[in-house]
């Protein structure tokens, strides 16, 4: 059977999940998939395509964006989808790498529209909704790297305590594991965007 573009895809996130970004090659995922350079390069031009590729792979996977239920809160639905995301995205070695800077293709357009028309009627102009939605995504990629790069590290042996940073040793203690950090970080984000909305409802001044 003829190799396909799918095939090319498919084996490059074989090989990102094995071996991380840092091991994928054009050469090398030639010879994973028995043909010849030339060969590869007549379903991608260089390895910024084949990533573009992958990236659109990846996203594929992520669930579509639900529309809010009957009686959920906006806020809610938000975090849910966030959520939903970042163990799609986990799933993936490197796939925050791959995924920075990703534009949204033509395909997209309908859940985006959706998206913004939920956020519009919760009290957003439709501007300040894409930047609510690039600040949410740029949080999770952030993120995703962050935990991504820890799993990387090697273990090793804790070391003494550090003395004379009785604040540093508090907040190490009651830090969290990487849960926490997001959890913590979402609220910040979803209560500035609640904090805006009650303050635009009381005063009555409409979005601009």
């Amino acid at each position: 059977m003829p190799l396909t573009r799918d095939d090319v895809v498919r084996a490059a996130v074989e090989v990102i999940d094995a071996d991380g970004l840092a091991g994928l090659t054009l050469r090398g995922l030639a010879k994973r998939l028995g043909v010849s350079a030339p060969t590869l390069y007549w379903h991608v031009t260089d390895k910024r395509h084949l990533l573009d590729l992958v990236a659109e792979h990846v996203l594929a996977e992520l669930p579509a964006r639900r529309a809010p239920t009957e009686g959920e809160a906006v806020l809610d639905w938000l975090a849910d989808g966030i959520r939903v995301r970042r163990a799609a995205l986990l799933a993936h070695r490197d796939s925050a790498l791959v995924v920075a800077g990703n534009r949204p293709t033509e395909d997209a357009l309908p859940e985006i529209e959706q998206t913004l028309a939920t956020l519009v009627g919760a009290g957003l102009a439709p501007g300040e909704a894409v930047q609510v939605l690039t600040a949410l995504g740029s949080f999770l990629l952030g993120d995703v790297l962050e935990t991504q790069a820890a799993q990387d590290r090697p273990a090793t042996a804790p070391g003494p305590a550090p003395t004379g940073f009785p604040t540093v040793l508090a907040a190490a203690e009651g830090f969290g594991d990487d849960e926490d950090r997001f959890e913590t970080g979402l609220a910040l984000l979803l209560d500035g965007l609640r904090a805006r909305l009650t303050a635009r409802t009381a005063t009555g001044v409409p979005p601009v």
